[in-house]
């Protein structure tokens, strides 16, 4: 099994500790199924990384599922929106939905492979 990193970029609706609202900032999709075969990770600038379930993010993508600290809701045919909260406070981050099904779909290739020995 192989970790799948993505790169894109996401647009920044609205947070309190991230650059400039309404940037397009530089994120990084990462999932390691040796690490934990059910989760999927979002880096965003800076220290801020949140990890959680990638059923959730999977389902986020047909329609609004979240829990206390991510949601994740379809915005329209062509958007997706990931919600963080922390102690922080809320950052609400707008994505192209095919570049989360893409990653989805590495997800599920690399947690198909089997484990060389």
């Amino acid at each position: 099994m192989s970790v799948v990193e993505q790169y894109a970029r996401a647009h920044i609706v609205t947070d309190t500790d991230l650059p400039e609202a309404s940037d397009v900032v530089p994120v990084v999709l990462r999932y390691d199924p040796e690490a934990d075969p059910r989760s999927v990770r979002i880096g965003l600038p800076g220290p801020h990384e949140w990890t959680f379930s990638r059923t959730l993010l999977e389902q986020g993508l047909r329609a609004p599922v979240g829990t206390e600290e991510v949601r994740v809701w379809p915005c329209g045919r062509v958007q997706a929106v990931v919600e963080f909260h922390s102690a922080q406070g809320v950052s609400v981050v707008q994505f192209d939905a095919k570049t989360l099904m893409r990653f989805l779909r590495r997800t599920y290739l690399a947690a198909e492979q089997p484990v060389a020995r």
